[in-house]
C-alpha cells in the first residue's frame, strides 16, 4: 500500500500543483518497501482548488492573529 507522508500545494506558471510524499509498505509484513518517494501534479479540480484556497485562507487567518513582535 502507498501512504501519503507529506503534501505540499503551490503556485507556478501553469497554476496550482501539489507535491505528494509517500511511503510503500507492504500489506502482509508491515515492512517499508520504499520510503520518501515523491510525485507533482497539476491541480485540475475546481473544488480541490478552493479547499486548497480556504487552507490558505485559514493559514494566512494564522499569521494575521500573532502578536506583533
Amino acid at each position: 500500500m502507498r501512504v501519503v507522508t507529506s503534501t505540499t500545494a503551490f503556485n507556478d506558471a501553469i497554476g496550482v500543483r501539489i507535491s505528494i510524499s509517500y511511503s510503500e509498505i507492504d500489506d502482509q509484513t508491515g515492512q517499508v518497501i520504499s520510503d520518501n518517494k515523491r510525485i507533482d501534479r497539476v491541480v485540475t479540480d475546481s473544488t480541490a482548488i478552493q479547499k486548497i484556497q480556504a487552507v490558505r485562507d485559514y493559514a494566512q487567518s494564522i499569521l494575521d492573529n500573532l502578536p506583533s513582535t
